[in-house]
């Protein structure tokens, strides 16, 4: 539905962006992650139509929108991740001027608002003024004004930014309810839960480039080939120990007071034999975790740890 080809952006003489190629398909969620100045920004600029590329093209269904933008415009829903609402006016009111733009009207109009009041959960506030509101009210009316038009494709960028625990929650599972339904989403945040939970494929951005891209399991397989088993007993034998080492001589196996960590390649399904091998030690296991990496694992691995401003 959506591709960036080769995006290039230049602000004066610094690269912002470098050689982007991004795609997504219809009815696909896809997550966009990156450190603070990765260029997350200017590239989701530039796929909206909102600004213009120094080189490289956007296509909407095969279309150029970089010389037919309202092809893409008709059909986009944004959320960006400032609040762009009118503190003024009520929710309603918000929502009967931004549908208006969209091009809605009368009965339709009515209808669209009342169904998104219902899926934002603001249907007893609608007649309330937005400067009352509470950060989290707020960012779910600005979700609202992006759905009134019944978008093909939703653009949210860091849509939980500085809100409550409960806000966020009902905002992610609004989205998961969208990407259900078949909305395309493309999807930046900081919380790696979220794109966790809401999306199928990531790519992950740094320095103005797309340094890594797939499923969250084809980018946590970029970290490592090895799993982490923690074991904790009652009593951990050197008896034990030994014995995990000579049955795995590849492993890592490490104490620290009575919980064991064994390292060993992906590969091997190594449970099974654990549980034998304490059971002929006479060592009673209480507990086995399989770790394996997470995402965020994968991010700090590729753009580093440090802190960038």
């Amino acid at each position: 539905m959506l591709q960036a080809i080769n995006l290039h952006k230049k602000f004066k003489t610094k690269e912002v962006v470098r050689q982007v190629n991004m795609q997504l398909e219809a009815g696909e969620s896809v997550g966009l992650i990156g450190p603070n100045g990765a260029g997350k920004s200017t590239t989701i600029s530039m796929l909206s139509s909102l600004i213009m590329p120094t080189s490289g093209d956007v296509e909407w269904q095969g279309v150029s929108i970089t010389k037919n933008p309202e092809s893409l415009r008709k059909v986009l829903g944004i959320v960006p991740q400032e609040i762009a609402l009118y503190p003024e006016l009520s929710a309603r009111e918000n929502l009967a001027f931004f549908g208006r733009i969209y091009g809605l009207k009368g009965p339709t109009l009515n209808e669209r608002i009342e169904e998104v009041l219902q899926k934002i959960g603001l249907t007893d506030r609608q007649k309330d003024i937005v400067k009352t509101f509470s950060g989290g009210m707020k960012r779910r009316l600005n979700i609202g004004a992006a759905l009134l038009h019944k978008p093909s494709i939703l653009i949210m960028d860091e849509p939980t930014v500085g809100i409550d625990p409960q806000s966020r929650a009902y905002i992610l599972d609004t989205v998961k309810q969208l990407v259900e339904e078949g909305m395309t989403l493309l999807y930046t945040s900081h919380y790696m839960e979220e794109v966790e939970l809401l999306c199928d494929k990531i790519y992950i951005m740094d320095q103005g480039a797309i340094i890594a891209h797939g499923t969250k399991d084809e980018l946590k397989s970029l970290v490592s080939d090895n799993q982490t088993i923690e074991l904790k007993a009652h009593i951990l034998s050197t008896k034990f120990e030994s014995a995990l080492i000579n049955q795995f001589p590849k492993a890592t196996v490490r104490k620290e007071e009575d919980l064991l960590t064994v390292t060993l390649a992906k590969s091997e399904e190594p449970l099974a034999t654990i549980f034998a091998l304490a059971a002929n030690n006479d060592v009673m296991i209480t507990s086995a975790i399989v770790k394996i990496p997470t995402l965020e694992d994968v991010f700090l691995n590729l753009t580093g740890r440090a802190l960038r401003d």
